[in-house]
């Protein structure tokens, strides 16, 4: 028997496969980078979930605890200042004075039902007092839920969860957090608005309405 041919490949030819093969090999290990820091990821979501909710239950419980005591002492619980107010934007420009419509700038409520959070200090309570007439306010609740990763993942936030709790409790990053959000568009109020010339407190809408900015929020998404 003849001894076999073997066939020449040229060198282009291995150099080009050698090339294909190491492609393949990136793009395997790049998928498979992916999948691993997506697993890592939701466990990640998951783990701070469960820590925020525990965070707060127990502050559910501490306030229920507090309000009994002092139901038991006669006496009655104030809660203590609020750290964080939701702005929403009720009213148009007419009859609007400079100032206000200067402040409404400042607050980011360009336009009505923009709604904006906002951290508590005297400067911004001035702001809203002399604006009460054009914008209602209160103080979201801890559970009130509202490409996150990908924006502040350099700050430690990579999730829904995360930023919300974040903002609620005016943590380190609540500003580049709240910039994200900025500024929320909200529908008209599901039912409408009773008297936007009122204050909460007459019957109305605008002004401090407390907690009950959550029934307002829930309306109007």
């Amino acid at each position: 028997m003849g001894e076999e041919v073997k066939a020449i490949v040229p060198e282009s030819v291995l150099k080009k496969r050698k090339r294909e093969e190491e492609w393949a090999l990136a793009k395997k290990q790049e998928l498979e980078a992916a999948k691993k820091k997506r697993v890592e990821s939701r466990k990640l979501i998951y783990s701070r979930a469960k820590q925020y909710a525990e965070e707060y239950d127990q502050q559910e419980k501490e306030l229920i605890r507090s309000k009994r005591e002092a139901k038991l002492k006669g006496g009655f619980y104030v809660d203590p200042e609020a750290k964080l107010l939701f702005i929403i934007r009720i009213r148009g420009i007419n009859a609007m004075d400079p100032k206000s419509r200067k402040i409404l700038q400042l607050l980011r409520l360009r336009q009505i039902f923009n709604g904006v959070f906002l951290k508590v200090n005297k400067a911004t309570v001035n702001m809203l007092h002399r604006v009460e007439p054009y914008v209602t306010y209160g103080y979201p609740n801890l559970k009130n839920n509202s490409i996150i990763e990908q924006a502040l993942g350099k700050y430690g936030i990579i999730s829904a969860e995360d930023l919300i709790h974040e903002i609620i409790t005016v943590g380190p990053h609540f500003k580049e957090a709240n910039n994200f959000l900025w500024p929320f568009k909200l529908k008209a109020p599901l039912g409408g608005l009773k008297k936007k010339r009122n204050h909460y407190v007459e019957g109305g809408d605008t002004g401090n309405r407390e907690n009950y900015i959550n029934e307002l929020i829930r309306r109007m998404n």
